[in-house]
């Protein structure tokens, strides 16, 4: 291709880059990245059958059997050397390729949301299972966005003798946030130089600094008492169900007295067995969020303090589990300033008459306002001067770990709330496939900066240590003790996943989901808002 880097396998192209003048050197990085996108437009129809067919399977956290079947195979086929079970997680796995140079992970999450099912393409609620998990978030679009990217980066890297090593890796339960916590206990990221991470948006950026949100841990509360006749001899028993119950009221009375910006919810996932046995076990499960690590450990605390008085009133016993974690993000501003620059560089899709039409229709009939599909990349976006956004996610325990960014890829409809139905109506279509392209080939860019240009790499590991870990450290909030809850969503996909199955896309039959399916897009039909 280029003559600045024929003959150069003593030197690798970072050593080259390093001699040559700024000028020569900035016109070799944009030649390079002119050919990683390139790749990436030659596997356009591989980001739509992996977007497609991972949308099809619906799986939810630590369910994602079907879809790291799928994407290791692919993985395999291309040269990549995978290892499964990583982490204690029966669909945690990573897989690596190359040699020499920097290490660079690329990840993405693979799990569902409950009750998300959803037909793509039809912008009103028609489940293709009624009941059961699907993509209500958007996350079957990331893994094919990084496998694509690192398959075209990896074509470049093998024609150009560039030195550096590539690690895909899935973000598992991350609607449990159960996930990357324990791949960071396992060491999975110790020796990267990088991680660089997408998540699916209507926009297009990336961030530095302290992200918008919370960190959180997530336990469930077991509560044992004693059976006994409801009606005949309810004095007998000891109600566990009593105890879940004011633990809730205990928390609910002391929520008020919390900083603005906690979070925290609970869900019943055991009220007893039927009206008249007294109940001898009730759990109730507990998400605790704050924005600092010390934040989220107090508010634990006390949510632990108030399960323990609950069971002294009623002379119950408890047991606690942590079933997840996630720290509060940081991001990295030097890799963020560079994943930008390229973001820019790529600008948003070429979005046409149809996607635009149905995105407006989509947007009426779920009650937002009708803007359409954005048109610009978003600004960088530095830390928030004030932090009042509640959600959270895991990739937070790695950004403590390595130097991390989150690159947002425009994928879906502006105004459609998450976790919801609506979230997975455009995560099957031109919108969904398009902006997994253009995402795939801002990350290509950017791993080709890391790999060819050492300062940014210096920059971002001086940025990790002289200001963002300066002050504040990792704190782990896992223990030794703690396991993953593997087990947790299990009976719900053994319910669904038959039903699921008669519908995975089958793409040496058809071209789209939306063709298997018989939905024409766009649709446009309007219904009353909901």
């Amino acid at each position: 291709m280029k003559q600045g880097f024929r003959g150069t396998a003593l030197f690798g192209v970072a050593a080259c880059l390093a001699l040559l003048s700024g000028a020569a050197a900035a016109a070799e990085n944009a030649a390079l990245k002119t050919e990683v996108v390139k790749a990436v437009d030659a596997r356009a129809k591989l980001a739509q059958q992996m977007t497609d067919s991972i949308f099809s399977f619906g799986e939810i956290g630590f369910e994602e059997s079907e879809t790291s079947r799928y994407v290791t195979d692919i993985l395999e086929k291309n040269g990549f050397k995978v290892t499964r079970g990583v982490a204690g997680l029966p669909t945690g796995w990573t897989a690596t390729w190359g040699s020499g140079g920097p290490l660079i992970a690329l990840g993405s999450d693979i799990d569902g949301v409950p009750q998300a099912s959803q037909k793509p393409g039809v912008p009103y609620h028609d489940p293709i299972v009624p009941g059961a998990p699907g993509h209500g978030e958007g996350h079957n679009s990331g893994i094919p966005l990084v496998v694509v990217a690192a398959l075209a980066a990896k074509e470049v890297m093998q024609r150009e003798g560039i030195p550096g090593r590539l690690m895909i890796w899935p973000g598992v339960a991350e609607e449990l946030l159960s996930g990357k916590a324990w791949f960071v206990r396992a060491g999975v990221f110790k020796d990267a130089d990088a991680v660089l991470f997408a998540h699916v948006s209507s926009g297009f950026t990336t961030s530095w600094g302290e992200a918008a949100g919370t960190g959180m841990i997530s336990a469930s509360y077991t509560f044992d008492g004693k059976a006994a006749h409801s009606g005949a001899s309810p004095w007998f028993g000891r109600s566990a169900l009593d105890a879940v119950e004011l633990m809730n009221m205990g928390w609910n009375m002391r929520r008020e007295h919390l900083r603005l910006q906690q979070r925290s919810h609970y869900v019943i996932t055991n009220g007893g067995d039927q009206p008249n046995v007294v109940p001898p076990q009730a759990s109730v499960w507990y998400y605790f969020r704050e924005q600092s690590f010390d934040r989220i450990l107090e508010n634990f605390a006390i949510g632990n303090r108030i399960a323990d008085a609950a069971a002294a009133m009623t002379d119950t016993k408890v047991t606690r589990r942590t079933l997840g974690v996630a720290a509060p993000r940081h991001f990295n501003k030097p890799l963020a300033e560079a994943a930008w620059a390229n973001i820019e560089t790529v600008g948003m899709p070429a979005w046409n008459a149809d996607d635009r039409a149905f995105a407006k229709t989509v947007q009426h009939n779920l009650g937002a306002p009708e803007d359409g599909l954005k048109d610009k990349v978003d600004a960088l976006r530095p830390p928030p001067e004030e932090n009042y956004i509640g959600g959270s996610d895991d990739i937070g325990d790695i950004s403590w770990t390595v130097p991390t960014i989150t690159l947002t890829y425009p994928s879906n409809i502006p105004g459609i709330p998450a976790h919801h139905w609506g979230s997975a109506i455009a995560m099957a279509t031109p919108i969904a496939h398009k902006g997994v392209v253009n995402g795939a080939k801002a990350m290509a860019m950017t791993v080709v900066d890391l790999m060819t240009k050492p300062a940014l790499l210096a920059e971002a590991k001086a940025y990790f240590t002289d200001v963002q870990t300066k002050d504040q450290k990792y704190v782990p909030f896992l223990s030794a003790e703690d396991t993953p809850p593997i087990l947790l969503n299990r009976k719900r996909m053994d319910e669904f996943r038959p039903e699921l199955r008669k519908h995975y896309y089958n793409p040496a039959r058809y071209g789209t989901y939306l063709e298997q399916l018989g939905v024409r897009y766009p649709n446009t039909e309007r219904r009353t808002p909901e």
